[in-house]
């Protein structure tokens, strides 16, 4: 088969549209539905069924479906091993990790990345959402909880416990509350109970929830929730990792914490021979050890 047809192909099942597929491939929509028909011509059979909302695939898209995307899992991989120099180290290095982590404890460490590997660029993915490592969604992801993905190398970082914390200027207006009972009278910040959560955090966030009286302020971002600590809005539930970083907040109530999760460090197997993601990781586990040291 045409690998070019095989390119568009891959190209049109993946976007469910001629229009997205030509704009990524930077083709005209006709030229996409040449090489489609051309393909369909060629192998006597029907890839996809045409209606109104777009293009499905049929059961024979579906098996040739399969087929590319491990062809372009392979394809990709392979060009990032041949880039990959042994003296060196140069590219783009796609970072995937929590919005919380990657703006708050990762980022402010890159400059000392980039000040000794240059050349590197990094993308960093911050989301919610895991994403597909072996299809290369990205290459190195940095998750709060252990990777379920097979033929990923995974590495523990350090552990995380989510604790109360409060700003110097707010105890000194409104006193550090040492027990349950005390926090009842304080305002507490939140992680929204309904965010996606490590499951046992989950369940301490919402006991914690539980036993407020007063009001409690609900977020779904932990640079919103630093940034009202900070204003003085209350208490808020923040994962211990960003004390080190924030001398401004202390800690109160310090027997009240939720149990501990890992940070993971992970990356597929093909790419454990790439230079960029050794000298990343080689990185990461350097600044844990000053973190782990600082806390």
């Amino acid at each position: 088969m045409d690998w070019d047809k095989l390119r568009v192909f891959h190209a049109v099942a993946e976007a469910g549209s001629l229009t997205h597929a030509g704009e990524t491939l930077h083709l005209s929509q006709s030229a996409v539905s040449r090489q489609i028909r051309g393909l369909e011509e060629h192998l006597g059979v029907t890839l996809f069924h045409r209606h109104a909302r777009g293009l499905i695939l049929t059961e024979q898209g579906e098996l040739l479906r399969e087929a590319t995307r491990d062809m372009t899992r392979k394809l990709v991989a392979a060009s990032a091993r041949i880039r990959d120099s042994k003296d060196e180290v140069f590219g783009q290095l796609r970072v995937t990790t929590t919005v919380g982590f990657g703006a708050m404890w990762l980022t402010p460490r890159l400059p000392r990345f980039f000040g000794e590997f240059p050349d590197i660029s990094v993308d960093l993915l911050m989301t919610e959402n895991v994403l597909d490592l072996p299809m290369r969604e990205a290459d190195v992801a940095i998750r709060m909880r252990e990777p379920q993905q097979a033929d990923l190398i995974r590495r523990p970082l350090f552990d995380v416990t989510m604790r109360f914390y409060a700003s110097k200027a707010y105890v000194e207006r409104h006193g550090a509350p040492q027990t349950e009972e005390e926090l009842r009278a304080h305002r507490l910040i939140s992680f929204s109970p309904n965010a996606r959560q490590p499951a046992p955090v989950g369940f301490w966030i919402n006991a914690q929830l539980e036993l407020a009286h007063r009001s409690t302020l609900l977020m779904n971002n932990y640079f919103a929730m630093l940034q009202a600590a900070e204003h003085a809005l209350g208490v808020a539930i923040l994962p211990d990792y960003l004390a080190v970083d924030h001398p401004e907040l202390t800690l109160v109530a310090p027997r009240l914490h939720s149990p501990a999760f890992t940070v993971y460090f992970a990356y597929p197997e093909e790419l454990r021979r790439s230079r960029r993601v050794e000298v990343f990781r080689d990185f990461i586990a350097a600044e844990v050890e000053t973190f782990r040291a600082a806390t």
